[in-house]
């Protein structure tokens, strides 16, 4: 099997020659975009629907999407092909390029293109049966967090306030009501009924918060889609967590008091069992 390798404008290079300009934009402003992609047997999962959200990402800083959906996909192919394990977390970012440093849109630049893979590490298993901790702040972000960009020192922030706390996850409000995670969706579980936040401007439109609605859906169970105050958040009987990384988790503690009973919950349990099933059939 050849050795892991990064995708960089157009090249394929060992992971310790790929370089980029210290004038790259995204290096200088965070001024790009990126997606993060897990690899289950390497399959990429929902694939179109994680370059959907990449072409919106680039929509919303208006810069155009330098490689067509198929090329894309030959590209993240052949990166997952190059690698040895068969589950596999695969980045990509799209910058806009190197320029002389100005906030401006610089004229004629070519966007920087990277992909790179790496084995996916799950969660310990432990985390999944047992659940795990979080912690809360005041969502200090910007107001397009609907767009994943570069921009992350925030987000950076305030996992680290969780890490700090031995914790995994740091659940941010915005004025009282629930956004997200600091890398991860937040659902909330109310007498039977699921309640996730709505996707607008103050949160990612995440990949795995979809399935998760998808399969509440097609198995009879209760949801609403709103806005979610800080009270009900903290009055709960679950709170879980989604991400790419992550599937679904259970939080059982926030801010140092259980949630429900503190140990995971029954509705947990059983959209845990519905994500693990559909991940299998595909």
């Amino acid at each position: 099997m050849n050795p892991p390798t990064v995708y960089l404008n157009g090249e394929w290079l060992p992971p310790g020659e790929a370089r980029v300009s210290v004038l790259d934009r995204g290096f200088m402003l965070g001024d790009g975009v990126y997606e993060l992609i897990p690899v289950y047997l390497r399959k990429p999962f929902r694939l179109d629907e994680h370059l959907a959200r990449l072409q919106r990402s680039l929509d919303g800083i208006r810069l155009a999407n330098p490689l067509s959906g198929a090329q894309w996909r030959d590209v993240l192919e052949q990166v997952v092909a190059r690698h040895e394990a068969d589950d596999q977390s695969v980045y990509l970012q799209v910058t806009r390029g190197a320029a002389p440093r100005d906030h401006a849109f610089p004229a004629g630049a070519t966007p920087t293109v990277l992909v790179m893979s790496s084995p996916l590490i799950r969660p310990d298993p432990a985390q999944f049966e047992h659940g795990v901790c979080a912690v809360s702040a005041e969502d200090i972000r910007w107001r397009r967090c609907d767009l994943k960009t570069l921009n992350l020192l925030p987000n950076v922030l305030a996992k680290q306030k969780a890490v700090d706390a031995g914790c995994v996850e740091c659940i941010m409000f915005r004025d009282g009501v629930l956004t997200e995670g600091a890398a991860s969706n937040i659902f909330v579980v109310r007498g039977g009924l699921i309640l996730a936040p709505v996707k607008d401007h103050r949160v990612l439109p995440g990949v795995t918060y979809d399935v998760v609605l998808e399969l509440a859906e097609a198995n009879g169970l209760a949801f609403e889609v709103r806005d979610i105050g800080e009270a009900e958040v903290r009055s709960a009987d679950e709170l879980w967590l989604t991400s790419s990384s992550r599937e679904v988790q259970a939080i059982v503690g926030l801010d140092g008091r259980p949630v429900g009973n503190g140990k995971p919950g029954p509705l947990y349990r059983r959209l845990y069992a519905l994500y693990q099933d559909f991940k299998a059939k595909l």
